[in-house]
C-alpha cells in the first residue's frame, strides 16, 4: 500500500514538473541544431532526452554570476548535454547537488601548491568549468555556446572539447565520494575489472601523448585517471566513431557503463 502511494505521488510530481518545465519546440530544435551530436540520436532517444531535460530543469537551480543572465536558451543547452550521459542511468546520478553557477567567460581561480621542499606557490588557473562534490557546479557560457560545432575540426586529429559533458562526468565519477576515474560499480569484481581496463588504456594514452600522436581524447586526459575518464567521455558522446577507431577499448568500457552505443 505504501509503495503504491509513494509511486503514485512520484508520478504526479513528475507530471507536474514536465508540464511546468516543458521545452518549447522552437527552443528544442535550436538546441539540436547547435549541438549536432545530440541531433544524431534516434527519435526515441531524443524524446527521452527531452523528458530528462525538463526534469533536470525542475531539480536544478541556475545562478548567473557577475551579471550574466541565464536565459532559457542557456539552461536548455546545459540540460541537454548534461542529461546525455545519464540517458540510460537516470537523473539520480546527479542528486548530490542542486546549484549550477554560470559565468559569461573563463574564470580565474586562485590556486596554491606545495612543492617537495614545503614551499607554497600561488598561481591563477583559467577555468571553463569546475565540478565539486556536493556542488555547486560552475560552467562558462563562452565555452558552451559553440562547442557542438566540430565541423571545423577532425576529431581523429584533435581532442574533442565539451565542458558540460566533462564536468558532469566528474559528477558521475564522484558519486561514490572519490574523484578517481572509477564511477560507482555494482560489485568489487566489477570495480577491479574497470580499474584493470582503465589503467591499461590510460597508460597507453599517456604514451601517445608523450609521442605527440593525434587522438580524439584531449591530451589533458594524461593528467590523471579521473581526467582521462572525463575527457574520454567527451569524445564518447561527441565523436563516437573517432573514439571507436582510435581507442576501441576505451569505447567499449564507456559503452558498457553508460549503456549506450552512440555510433550511427
Amino acid at each position: 500500500m505504501w509503495h503504491w502511494l509513494r509511486e503514485s505521488w512520484r508520478r504526479r510530481r513528475e507530471a507536474q514538473a514536465l508540464r511546468r518545465h516543458a521545452i518549447p519546440e522552437a527552443l528544442w530544435q535550436l538546441t539540436l541544431l547547435r549541438y549536432p551530436f545530440l541531433a544524431r540520436r534516434s527519435p526515441t532517444e531524443l524524446q527521452e532526452l527531452r523528458r530528462l531535460c525538463s526534469l533536470f530543469l525542475a531539480e536544478k537551480e541556475f545562478h548567473g554570476a557577475a551579471g550574466f543572465v541565464v536565459t532559457d536558451e542557456v539552461a536548455v543547452a546545459v540540460a541537454a548535454q548534461a542529461c546525455l550521459p545519464v540517458l540510460r542511468l537516470g537523473l539520480d546520478w546527479y542528486s548530490g547537488f542542486v546549484g549550477i553557477v554560470m559565468h559569461a567567460d573563463e574564470v580565474l581561480a586562485q590556486r596554491e601548491v606545495v612543492d617537495d621542499d614545503g614551499i607554497v606557490h600561488h598561481y591563477e588557473e583559467a577555468l571553463a568549468g569546475e565540478a565539486m562534490e556536493g556542488g555547486p557546479l560552475m560552467l562558462t557560457w563562452a565555452s558552451i555556446k559553440d562547442e557542438g560545432d566540430i565541423a571545423s575540426m577532425d576529431p581523429h586529429e584533435a581532442g574533442v572539447f565539451n565542458v558540460v559533458i566533462h564536468e558532469f562526468a566528474h559528477i558521475i565519477d564522484m558519486r561514490d565520494g572519490f574523484a578517481d576515474g572509477v564511477p560507482p560499480m555494482p560489485s568489487s569484481a566489477a570495480r577491479e575489472q574497470w580499474l584493470q581496463v582503465l589503467d591499461t588504456e590510460w597508460q597507453a594514452f599517456c604514451e601517445q601523448v608523450e609521442q605527440d600522436l593525434p587522438s580524439p581524447i584531449d591530451a589533458y586526459g594524461s593528467e590523471s585517471p579521473e581526467e582521462f575518464f572525463a575527457v574520454a567521455s567527451e569524445a564518447f558522446f561527441v565523436a563516437p566513431e573517432a573514439l571507436w577507431a582510435a581507442h576501441p577499448g576505451v569505447y567499449q568500457l564507456l559503452s558498457g557503463f553508460f549503456q549506450q552505443d552512440p555510433r550511427p
